[in-house]
């Protein structure tokens, strides 16, 4: 799978092909060329494969945050499908078996990953980020541990979602959601809604949304959320917002998890979460800024950082199957895969609107 990726039998040319990234708004279906399979890897056949914000970063600039395309990849990592073919030394999974896939492989080498902390590896291995290649293909090749099987009543794009879900789960996990946390969510894009959904989940009582779109706060409400404000596009701190959002919420806010990561957005969080409460931050939207940060900390507000996740794929699918959480009104949109699906698909999802989760069904 290239520099650092996992390896796999070798396919046929003409059998796998995978959407290849060749530079801004340049996306081509190509062959892609699997290696042998190793004793703890299988093969999967690719059948639901999401298009996350950074795809589409990616996609449009060759670059996110730190990291920067120099050479052809292939893109996406929200997946699920199908094992074709396991490692002689894989127990766990055999051919039919439907999986969802964790796109990150760590080295299990360094501290973190002894840890626990895999998801701070500085060796990472993960799916389309630069320079390792992603899973829109029609055959990848993975770690048999990072396959988790699907239950029945779970359906394969239910599986690929369980990458974003990851997230919200995480970043509850993290603030310690639960019954007693009144909760404030900053950004209701795809990762806000599944920060609401798990949050939910894990018993939060009342929960706030705040953006900027009346289209996501729609979605929102619809979702479960007790409130939503509306605040302005302004990229200013605006103190009469923080009133606004804390007079909805009618209790002390507890959590507040930023999925947007702006100047503002973490001013705005620091500014509504009471004294000794705790902010979240998930979004990653500017790299530096300058906010309040003495103040909060005199009131004792915890500031936590969210990278990723770790070990919540088991938790999502359950989460999925017993029915508390459902992912299924988050996607909107749905493409095929060839050339100008992937064209579309793409085009779809960074143009916002009305559309939250772009999947493919390959």
């Amino acid at each position: 799978m290239g520099k650092g990726g996992s390896v796999g039998e070798v396919a046929s040319l003409s059998e796998n092909r995978a959407a290849w990234l060749y530079g801004v708004n340049d996306l081509r279906i190509l062959p892609f060329e699997l290696h042998a399979l190793g004793p703890k890897d299988v093969r999967v056949r690719m059948k639901a494969v999401g298009i996350c914000g950074s795809d589409v970063h990616y996609l449009k600039t060759m670059s996110c945050g730190d990291y920067h395309v120099k050479e052809p990849m292939v893109i996406g990592h929200e997946c699920a499908g199908i094992i074709e073919e396991v490692g002689s030394e894989v127990n766990s999974l055999v051919p039919g078996d439907r999986v969802a896939l964790e796109p990150g492989i760590g080295c299990w080498q360094c501290n973190r990953c002894k840890e626990g902390s895999y998801n701070l590896c500085p060796d990472m291995r993960f799916f389309a980020t630069p320079p390792i290649h992603g899973s829109l293909a029609d055959q990848i090749v993975h770690p048999a541990d990072l396959c988790f099987k699907l239950p029945e009543n779970v359906s394969l794009e239910e599986g690929a979602m369980c990458e974003p879900l990851s997230v919200g789960v995480y970043g509850c996990r993290r603030a310690n959601v639960g019954a007693e946390t009144n909760v404030l969510i900053i950004g209701a894009g795809p990762i806000g809604l599944v920060t609401l959904l798990s949050a939910r989940a894990f018993g939060a009582p009342r929960i706030v949304v705040a953006d900027m779109d009346d289209h996501r706060l729609s979605v929102a409400k619809s979702l479960g959320a007790d409130g939503v404000v509306k605040v302005s596009s302004t990229i200013e701190f605006v103190s009469a917002e923080v009133d606004e959002i804390k007079k909805i919420m009618g209790k002390d806010i507890d959590v507040t998890l930023d999925c947007a990561g702006f100047e503002k957005t973490v001013s705005t969080a620091f500014g509504a979460t009471r004294s000794g409460g705790k902010v979240c931050l998930i979004g990653m939207g500017h790299c530096n800024m300058t906010v309040p940060l003495t103040p909060a900390a005199s009131r004792e507000v915890d500031v936590l950082g969210v990278f990723r996740y770790k070990n919540t794929w088991p938790q999502c699918i359950e989460f999925i199957s017993t029915g508390k959480i459902d992912v299924k009104p988050l996607i909107t949109h749905r493409f095929g895969f060839t050339q100008e699906d992937v064209v579309k698909a793409f085009e779809t999802s960074a143009k916002g609107g009305k559309a939250i989760k772009v999947m493919f069904n390959l």
